[in-house]
């Protein structure tokens, strides 16, 4: 309900509210929103693989022929795969004669928290250069391996 006062002179002013900017910025709002809104709604699909829990037995893990192959860099960057000491040169043609035995070209790597991050890397890739396809990082150790100390 809008009115208009007229002034008792011609020399008065009388203010009068100019709503036409306030409706425009909310008509842009309005439209950003809709444009918006059905992108906010799209799903992204991720799959998961399905988690499985098989109970092993300890003996039968202790007569595994084939033991996972772990390689583990101490804190003075010494580096044991299944406890046997070796230089970081000698990694990839020794990690390539194992695979060599075995079907799969899997290896666990636990590095001390110590060892710093630059020398993991480059161990990793001495690894890769062997052929390793899955590099699996241990962040607890591997019950009944033989690198644990």
């Amino acid at each position: 309900m809008a009115f208009t006062v007229e002034p008792k002179s011609g020399d008065e002013v009388v203010p009068q509210m100019n709503v036409t900017p306030l409706v425009d910025v909310v008509l842009v709002l309005l439209i950003t929103f809709m444009v918006i809104t059905p992108l906010l709604t799209r799903t992204f699909w991720v799959h998961v693989p399905e988690q499985r829990t098989e109970a092993v037995d300890r003996q039968e893990l202790e007569r595994d022929p084939m033991p996972p192959l772990v390689v583990r860099v101490d804190h003075d960057q010494t580096l044991r795969m299944n406890g046997i000491e070796m230089p970081l040169e000698e990694l990839p043609s020794r990690i390539r004669r194992m695979f060599a035995a075995r079907e799969d070209h899997i290896v666990f790597f636990d590095a001390d928290d110590a060892v710093g991050y630059g020398f993991a890397v480059q161990v990793m890739d001495r690894l890769r250069d062997g052929g390793a396809v899955t590099i699996a990082m241990l962040t607890e150790p591997l019950g009944g391996s033989p690198s644990e100390p």
